[in-house]
């Protein structure tokens, strides 16, 4: 694997407080990496230092073979898009993208115009190129944003929640988007969001972070598949993986996970590193029950209805069983009702199992 980014050792600090300590990350030439976590956990403090914006206290950072720890923001070979599309008012599109470089001085005049054209083509912003700011949407300004790192014609873009600003649709459009570019250019692509949508669908590998710590880095459908920890399993999905807490069991039939009015078989489970005793907590994803437990042939966890959602192709199904509110998600037509007695069946080999640390078993 060839190396873009190498965060090494990193540590920021303001006085006492630490915000990230002995961070180390590599990220591979051409990947799109995604740095997802809830607000505070240090995303784009992270993402700030590898750009120069940020100060740091101790550690080092790598692109593409050279030390740039201390070198400024535009010797570093990065192009950065912000959540504001900071835009220039009074100019047009076509002077938004090329501002920079003719600043920069550094490019005849065809070669920049050849920049901003190549640029507006990628983003299809031929026809908003005489345009002002204020004469487009906010999808359009953030597509600008985007081109104005573009010109630069470098190896590595840096994302700063980029969608943030814009509605639910024009998210989702300027995600497929973003997606296409990256397919398009096979540029080195690091993307801070809270979004676990534009995460799992955006990245080729997210790195989930807490409180300036990195707690797993994998491909989308490892993170949400296999969770590392209580944490990230709770932080991705929606709705969020259901919890049983409980205790594993070494019976004479091979281990099971028991808790009350609950006794479940987990010879198909998949340790990491082989069962043992002890207090442990049950996941499993709202998809990975079945709503006739007994029919499938499948351990069942009987509850009553308590809330039903329809969300068109799909259904959310709350149930309560005993103190806990589970969920589970179907395609099927959903005639149940708040009160209805029901019994899904779980798939123990697609479930997660945590100790008491929080560690995945």
């Amino acid at each position: 694997m060839e190396t873009a980014v190498s965060v090494r050792d990193l540590k920021i600090a303001y006085g006492d407080h630490t915000v990230i300590e002995e961070l180390s990350i590599d990220i591979a030439r051409r990947e799109f990496l995604v740095l997802l976590g809830p607000s505070g956990c240090g995303k784009s403090t992270l993402l700030n230092s590898i750009a120069g914006l940020q100060d740091i206290t101790d550690g080092e950072i790598w692109i593409h073979g050279n030390n740039v720890t201390w070198e400024e923001p535009k010797d570093r070979g990065i192009g950065m898009v912000f959540q504001s599309y900071a835009l220039y008012p009074q100019m047009t599109v076509r002077k938004n993208l090329s501002f920079g470089l003719r600043v920069a001085g550094r490019l005849p005049k065809a070669e920049v115009e050849a920049r901003v054209d190549r640029a507006a083509r990628l983003l299809h912003l031929e026809n908003l190129l005489d345009r002002k700011p204020s004469e487009l949407s906010g999808g359009q300004r953030q597509r600008v944003a985007i081109g104005r790192a573009l010109v630069r014609e470098v190896d590595v873009f840096l994302f700063d929640e980029p969608l943030s600003n814009l509605d639910a649709k024009l998210r989702n459009e300027l995600r497929v988007e973003i997606k296409k570019l990256h397919q398009q250019l096979g540029n080195t692509m690091i993307y801070v969001t809270h979004d676990q949508v534009e995460a799992l669908t955006l990245a080729d590998r997210i790195a989930i972070m807490r409180d300036g710590v990195i707690q797993q880095v994998a491909a989308p459908s490892e993170i949400y598949h296999r969770p590392v920890n209580l944490f990230v399993a709770g932080f991705i999905g929606a709705p969020a993986m259901n919890f049983i807490s409980g205790s594993i069991e070494l019976a004479d039939g091979g281990p099971v996970f028991n808790s009350p009015d609950l006794s479940l078989d987990l010879s198909g489970y998949a340790f990491r590193e082989g069962a043992r005793a002890g207090p442990a907590t049950l996941g499993f994803r709202p998809e990975h029950l079945v709503i006739d437990g007994a029919a499938a042939g499948l351990p069942v966890i009987a509850g009553r209805v308590a809330v039903v959602e329809p969300m068109g192709a799909d259904a959310i199904v709350w149930f309560d069983r005993g103190e806990n509110s589970l969920s589970f998600r179907t395609m099927d037509e959903v005639t149940l009702r708040p009160g209805d007695e029901i019994a899904p069946g779980i798939d123990i080999a697609r479930a997660s199992l945590f100790d008491e640390a929080g560690r995945r078993l």
